[in-house]
């Protein structure tokens, strides 16, 4: 597969796509609606095959659940990208609109980034929502997934370019690497002449590895070590429910809740009451010493390394803490920067807590599972960034857009 071809043509595709209307770019995002929709037992076949060899390769649940594609997830997606064509287009939006004393008009206007590549693991969804965002804004897309969506991603990419190629728009505005060698991933991250941005998504490892070996600038996130604080005077019944919903409703994402810190002077009676609510939904509690004290057979005793582990699955790291301090001190040492919360009825503590604690998303009162596109009305994600430069948390249209200085003059010149 020769890279540099797929660079030069999305690049070009992306000189266009940059003076595209905001009414065709939805156009061409309705196409591709109603041409999943339309192609629903194609995709999922082709996703059934990709379960099927997976569990040939002994591939774990976490990451089997985050492989499926099946009709009522297909759904979900096609919902997400209707929601994005409800969205403002932010490209050429103009603010920071100033008269400077030189006689300058001067503004800041929105415009695309260019050619976005992205390299992930296993959610085929992703290939859908980064294109329907990268589309929107005006960018072109080089895409790479795992080998194991391999069939799920190229029967998605050939759906979306054919809803493209029914509007006018190039089809070499989304591209995918179906080719699973591995150097064509350190080929893609030097491809600086074409390529604007790299956003990986996947596991600790991948991420170093983009971050170590691109020429090109790399935006991080999507590891999810997420944590809550029961502070002392949190209301415990609303707390278990929250922190069921944390846990539970789908431990195999980032913004699933990994670690539980419990004020010291509440820990005796909470604890046996999160037992007893969490463990009919198949939660093991993995607690720390002074946990593990109050909780007996009812908790696993926590190993070294297990309070920074991202679980994906119903385990639970369960801590008391001796207060507020050493809450967030347990944070900052543990934590991935991607979302964390307190429960308290104490809004001095919450206001504290949201100084303090420098994640990308900070919840008082609410589930981590919030820190998502949809939730947080972007209509899709392209990732959740856990660093501070260029972008931070869920990535939506917006954060997929940089800006360029606009001067006005009247036969102006500099004195």
């Amino acid at each position: 597969m020769n890279l540099q071809s797929l660079g030069k043509l999305a690049k070009e595709a992306s000189y266009e796509l940059a003076i595209t209307d905001s009414k065709t770019k939805n156009a061409a995002l309705e196409a591709i609606a109603v041409a999943l929709e339309a192609n629903q037992d194609k995709i999922v076949s082709a996703n059934q095959e990709d379960i099927q060899a997976g569990k040939k390769a002994g591939l774990t649940e976490a990451l089997l659940d985050r492989l499926l594609l099946d009709e009522e997830r297909l759904a979900g997606v096609v919902s997400d990208l209707r929601s994005v064509i409800k969205l403002d287009d932010p490209v050429g939006e103009e603010f920071d609109g100033k008269l400077l004393e030189n006689g300058l008009k001067l503004c800041k206007r929105r415009v695309p980034i260019g050619v976005i590549g992205v390299i992930y693991e296993a959610r085929p969804n992703v290939t859908i929502d980064i294109a329907v965002l990268s589309l929107k804004t005006g960018n072109a897309c080089i895409l790479r997934g795992g080998k194991e969506t391999i069939r799920s991603n190229i029967v998605l990419v050939e759906v979306i370019q054919g809803a493209l190629k029914s509007v006018g728009l190039p089809t070499t505005s989304v591209q995918y690497i179906n080719s699973t060698d591995r150097a064509l991933v350190g080929e893609l991250l030097k491809m600086d002449q074409y390529v604007d941005m790299i956003i990986p998504r996947g596991n600790a490892g991948l991420q170093k590895f983009c971050k170590e070996n691109s020429t090109i600038p790399v935006i991080v996130g999507g590891i999810g070590v997420c944590h809550l604080f029961a502070d002392k005077s949190v209301d415990q019944e609303k707390a278990l429910a929250i922190i069921a919903n944390a846990k539970v409703q789908r431990p195999t994402v980032c913004n699933a809740l990994e670690t539980l810190l419990v004020h010291q002077d509440i820990a005796d009676k909470f604890l046996p009451k999160l037992y007893a609510h969490l463990a009919p939904m198949g939660v093991t509690l993995i607690a720390e010493e002074k946990a593990k004290a109050i909780l007996g057979d009812n908790a696993t005793l926590a190993e070294a390394g297990d309070f920074s582990r991202e679980w994906l699955c119903l385990n639970l790291g369960v801590k008391v803490v001796a207060d507020f301090n050493e809450a967030v001190a347990h944070i900052r040492d543990h934590s991935s920067g991607h979302s964390d919360g307190i429960l308290t009825n104490d809004f001095t503590i919450a206001n504290k807590f949201i100084n303090v604690v420098n994640s990308a998303a900070v919840y008082i009162n609410a589930s981590t599972r919030f820190t998502d596109g949809s939730q947080f009305g972007l209509g899709a994600e392209v990732a959740v960034s856990t660093q501070k430069l260029h972008a931070r948390g869920p990535m939506g249209l917006q954060e997929l857009t940089t800006y360029k200085w606009i001067g006005i003059g009247e036969n102006l010149v500099r004195p």
